[in-house]
């Protein structure tokens, strides 16, 4: 297994344990933001449940900058970008 799809596959568990959460994020369109509520979404998502999961998961630090990236991101470009914070920390 590559680290990409093992990188892909592991952030995609996280993504469904926190999607499920709020019903109108229902479809899965594999958007990192579907992870908080997009009825009421948060102020700040920097040190928030799924970027906890995502650090522990895979052993690296979000800062500011790399949170709000992600979250605009889909799982497939965010794996890629978890993979350069790793490399980088």
């Amino acid at each position: 297994m590559t680290a990409y799809k093992k990188t892909y596959d592991t952030l995609y568990r996280i993504y469904n344990k926190h999607r499920r959460n709020y019903k109108e994020n229902s479809y899965d369109s594999k958007q990192m933001c579907l992870m908080w509520s997009t009825d009421d979404p948060p102020d700040e998502i920097e040190g928030t449940e799924p970027f906890d999961d995502i650090e522990n998961a895979f052993n690296i630090c979000i800062g500011e900058d790399d949170a709000l990236e992600l979250y605009d991101m889909k799982l497939d470009e965010a794996s890629k970008r978890i993979i350069e914070i790793q490399k980088r920390n």
